[in-house]
């Protein structure tokens, strides 16, 4: 399949088949944490950037066999909802498989765009993010296209709530001194009761980021910041839950991966061209592996490598 990836182990959506409707790296903002790593177009451009016509025919493929899932989820490489022909795509998993719960991961930028909200409203569960309200820490942390406005984005999340009648489980990523002081966490509260999610989760880093200097936030930092948002259901996601309690966790792709790098470090597009694993979905394992202790990232002038232990 060149456009579905897993099912992967997701600690938010269970067995998630993944869409990746963006080529690498498409995306509205160029995060300082993306796992992805840089974003190489940075554009608010909505396009058909991969053909929906062949999507589609993945997808009747794989979901003809009846394969058990939680949800098939947008998300990706890049910025899903940068693809115009979303909305087709929704519209055809809903008529044809509509045992199916839809899901789309996004960063929630481009919700302004009112022919995107209609795109969207027959998913099962929306997942953006917000990671900061105050706009000098929303340019450090995410980087946004210059063609970006903070208030057009948060009116954005207020009308798709208003909208949308599904699930918003709303993700904020934290960055040590970046978006988790004071005055950032009120002014987020302000704005999140605006926007009313069903929840927010908080995450901090889990594997390297895009830059090398960003470090996770210490849960003790993070459940304090819930406390801070309360009474707002808040609910802590970074790596304190383990993949490998979910289902869809594979030991074998695990296995194949250590067995990679044991003969030589890697970063993970080298893993993701070798074995032949949507990044993605080699990020989520990469990520468990590390928490586990069986393997270590080292920084290089060609990006992140991962070694045995």
């Amino acid at each position: 399949m060149k456009y579905l990836f897993g099912p992967v182990p997701s600690r938010r959506l269970g067995i998630s088949l993944g869409v990746d409707l963006v080529p690498l790296k498409v995306c509205t903002l160029n995060c300082v944490y993306c796992e992805v790593g840089r974003t190489t177009t940075l554009t608010t451009e909505r396009k058909e950037y991969v053909p929906i016509d062949d999507v589609i025919a993945e997808l009747d493929e794989y979901l003809s066999e009846n394969h058990v899932l939680d949800y098939v989820t947008f998300s990706g490489q890049g910025e899903p909802t940068l693809n115009s022909g979303i909305g087709k795509i929704i519209k055809f998993v809903k008529e044809k498989y509509p045992q199916y719960k839809l899901a789309l991961i996004t960063n929630g930028t481009l919700f302004y765009d009112e022919k995107l909200r209609k795109e969207v409203l027959d998913v099962d569960m929306i997942l953006p993010s917000l990671d900061a309200v105050i706009k000098n820490s929303f340019i450090k942390v995410d980087r946004p296209s210059p063609n970006l406005k903070l208030d057009k984005i948060i009116g954005g999340l207020i009308s798709l709530r208003q909208e949308f009648k599904g699930q918003i489980y709303l993700e904020v990523f934290i960055v040590p001194g970046l978006n988790d002081s004071e005055k950032d966490i009120k002014a987020l509260k302000e704005n999140i009761e605006k926007i009313n999610p069903d929840l927010v989760q908080l995450n901090t880093l889990d594997r390297p980021g895009t830059e090398s200097w960003v470090m996770a936030e210490s849960i003790d930092t993070l459940k304090k910041i819930a406390e801070e948002l309360s009474p707002i259901k808040v609910d802590i996601i970074s790596k304190y839950h383990a993949r490998t309690e979910i289902e869809s966790y594979d030991k074998n792709i695990e296995e194949f991966i250590l067995k990679t790098i044991q003969r030589r470090p890697c970063t993970d597009i080298d893993l993701k061209d070798i074995l032949n694993i949507h990044i993605n979905e080699i990020n989520k394992y990469l990520s468990q592996m590390l928490d586990d202790g069986k393997i270590i990232a080292e920084e290089s002038e060609r990006g992140t490598f991962f070694r045995i232990k």
